[in-house]
């Protein structure tokens, strides 16, 4: 799902063969996201 979105809505990042780097770093994120809202509450 998140490689769907992250395709479609920021296009420019899958330019010139980063698709995986950037797929990769947005998972990240978000998994960093929610591990701080849960911890953090």
């Amino acid at each position: 799902m998140l490689n769907i979105i992250s395709h479609e809505i920021i296009p420019e990042t899958h330019r010139r063969g980063y698709q995986t780097a950037a797929t990769t770093g947005l998972m990240i994120g978000v998994i960093l996201m929610m591990m701080l809202d849960v911890t953090l509450g």
